[in-house]
């Protein structure tokens, strides 16, 4: 594997890690701009005139705070697809990424990590992946703030590749171009993202968790929203007349089963999920999540929110219901499929590490999910995040090491067979 240059005037893998974790990124739910908080620009700056340093010439920020960058392909590769790695800059906006101040457990023996600051601790018996990294220098936050693993590794992995190919001029590659965006945690990572000027025939996300996993697969997406209509009376004279809106939805909130819920479900198994619920005696609203990785699930789910709904009512003589369901997104598997060399490549990439891949899927949705709706096919890598959105996160600096390796093979593995 590639080798960083003696004396390199570059950081480290582990030294940027800690530079960027040091940036505060967090991202806002609660805001109506793009990006959701200026202060992804700091990062983003930075990042430009990291990849400028490294002779990435056409390293820019835009108005979107969407970071780009080209690698050029090496004399003789220049007809190979154009690959892409794509990570994200904020952290979850519920846990504080302000003071970030990343601490080392150098040798870890297996037992719980006790966090600096506020008592915290790691419990080794509720995260049984660290018993995979004993031996291995581990790195947390300090227990007053999240880490920002997610998806600062990521980056960090994207940068340390790019810095031993450039230190390497002898290593053949294609084009490879980058891209480190804005408000992921949010949802809005890629609502700006032009994809037909980005140009790349396959994209990576550097977002996931255990080493040598890819991830191909999402959830299938819905929403749901179930309104009740009811009668309001003044309550002074309402027997027999007042039908409460908030009741009815309260009956059919009650007729949900327990199975088939998130905190009953796990793996491949789909759920229904209310969310949110607004109103008043007139009219009540009931927001929920509809997920399965199986587009052919989808409808019987919204046909049991229907019957819930309408069993409510039959309840209530005299209230109606109706349901709208909108499609949010689908399992990028499907889009992913078109393009089998992206997931070949992937998986051939990480056992040139020495470690066997591991096929994952996300119970969720990803920017990869609809990147590779638009037309860009983008399974995620590991990057070796853990415990992400809390004072518990944590990364092994050995996964983040093989991360690193995985994208530099990868680049290979794409030259290998397309030149």
């Amino acid at each position: 594997m590639l080798e960083r240059k003696p004396g390199s005037p570059f950081p480290s893998l582990v030294d940027r890690f800690v530079a960027y974790a040091k940036i505060h990124t967090t991202s806002s739910d609660s805001s109506d701009t793009y990006p959701s908080t200026a202060r992804q620009f700091d990062l983003a700056r930075v990042l430009v005139g990291e990849l400028q340093a490294l002779g990435l010439k056409d390293a820019a920020v835009d108005e979107h705070c969407y970071v780009t960058a080209t690698l050029p392909a090496t004399p003789g590769c220049e007809k190979v697809p154009v690959i892409a790695f794509i990570a994200h800059m904020d952290t979850y906006p519920e846990v504080s990424g302000e003071n970030v101040v990343p601490t080392f457990h150098p040798n870890y023996d297996g037992r719980d990590i006790a966090l600096p600051r506020n008592g915290k601790r790691i419990v080794a018996a509720e995260n049984p992946y660290l018993q995979e990294c004993i031996g291995q220098t581990i790195i947390t936050a300090d227990g007053t703030t999240l880490l920002g693993a997610d998806d600062k590794a990521g980056i960090a992995e994207i940068m340390d590749a790019l810095t031993r190919i450039v230190e390497n001029p002898g290593f053949a590659h294609g084009p490879v171009k980058v891209a480190f965006t804005p408000d992921e945690e949010v949802g809005g990572g890629v609502k700006h993202f032009d994809v037909p000027k980005f140009a790349a025939k396959v994209a990576y996300t550097m977002d996931g968790g255990r080493r040598g996993e890819v991830e191909n697969e999402t959830f299938c997406a819905d929403s749901a929203i179930v309104t009740f209509t009811g009668r309001d009376i003044h309550p002074g004279y309402a027997k027999d007349k007042m039908i409460p809106s908030v009741k009815v939805a309260g009956t059919f909130l009650s007729l949900l089963p327990r199975e088939g819920a998130p905190e009953t479900t796990s793996g491949r198994e789909g759920y229904i999920h209310p969310i949110a619920i607004k109103g008043n005696c007139s009219e009540t609203e009931v927001t929920l999540l509809i997920r399965d990785f199986e587009l052919a699930e989808l409808k019987p789910k919204a046909d049991r929110i229907r019957a819930f709904a309408e069993q409510a009512c039959a309840q209530w003589p005299g209230s109606s219901c109706r349901v709208e369901i909108k499609e949010y997104y689908r399992n990028m598997k499907y889009d992913i499929a078109k393009e089998p060399r992206a997931m070949e490549y992937a998986l051939e990439a990480v056992r040139r590490t020495g470690i066997e891949p591991v096929l994952g899927l996300i119970r969720g949705g990803t920017d990869g999910a609809q990147l590779s709706a638009k037309g860009l096919p983008t399974p995620n890598i590991f990057t070796g995040e853990q415990d992400f959105h809390g004072y518990g996160e944590w990364v092994c600096v050995k996964d983040m090491e093989l991360a690193s390796d995985t994208i530099v093979h990868l680049i290979a593995v794409w030259c290998e067979k397309e030149a």
